[in-house]
Order: C-alpha cells, then structure tokens, then sequence
C-alpha cells in the first residue's frame, strides 16, 4: 500500500509542495498571531508531524513571529504556508490543491476567537455570478493563480 500524496502551493505558483503520508491532525487556530499571519478571523492548519514534507518548487520564505514559530509564506505573491515550531510544520489548508479533503478536528488559540465566527454559517451565501449586476467584471474575470495541480512550468505566459 502506497502513503497518501497531497500537493499544493501559494496562489502565484513560485513555491510547490507534497506531502507523502497521512494528514489526520487538521486544525482551526484562532490565537491573535495567527488572525494576524493569516489576515483573516482564524487560521485553518494541516500538522506535517508523521509524513513527508518536501518542496517541490520554490521555497517559502520564513518569517520569526514569536521565539518559537517561523511563519512561511512565499515571497512573491504573499500566500501564508506554513507554521513551524518545535513540534512540527503545519501547512495553511487553503494552500493544498484539494482542502475539502483535510477536515478540521480540532480548534486552539479560542481565547482570541472573534464571537461572530461561530454565526458564519448563518450568514446568506450567493455564488460569484449572482453579484454581476452589482460587479459585472465578476463575469469576465481571468484567473492567473495557479491551478490546483503541480505543473511543469509556471507561469504558461508574462502577465500584462
């Protein structure tokens, strides 16, 4: 039997990952560092700790947010990547190409948790397209993130 492979990456394509093995320690943090490294309410993470962890392309690089964490993110585009401590490398969930497939099962840091996070859910929800009157430039947009697959070369063509 072959260990599970997950891929992924920043949203510019510059730093590439794969993770050979089980991810079963999924995570919400909502402590004040996180809120910040991550610019949102919480940071959804995926611990490393018992897989294999390589880059793939590119590398992040490392920001020291407290004396024990280094905070990777790539260079280029910004994306938050990673939580590193003592114990081990988390990667933000966002950055795999399939994060639907990383639940998380547990929450730390809810000392800091903003109180509507819990309410999110309750919120009305509308697809992309359902804000074109509003924004009709919803309906021409051209993403040039990278696709949620490892490729050869990035990017296929120069940005205007």
């Amino acid at each position: 039997m072959t260990a599970p492979l997950h891929t992924g990456g920043c949203q510019c394509g510059a730093v590439r990952f794969s993770v050979h093995g089980a991810l079963t320690d999924s995570s919400i943090c909502h402590c004040r560092m996180c809120q910040k490294a991550f610019g949102a309410y919480y940071a959804p993470l995926v611990s490393t700790r018992g897989a294999e962890l390589s880059w793939t392309r590119g590398e992040p690089k490392r920001f020291r947010s407290s004396n024990f964490v280094l905070r990777g993110f790539c260079a280029d585009c910004g994306t938050p990547l990673t939580y590193e401590a003592p114990d081990g490398v988390a990667i933000a969930a966002g950055a795999f190409d399939d994060p639907s497939l990383l639940p998380p099962v547990v929450q730390f840091g809810t000392e800091a948790k903003v109180p509507f996070v819990d309410a999110l859910h309750t919120l009305p929800g509308h697809a992309t397209e359902e804000d074109a009157q509003a924004a009709p430039f919803v309906l021409e947009i051209v993403s040039y993130q990278h696709p949620d697959h490892d490729t050869e070369t990035w990017p296929p063509e120069q940005r205007r």
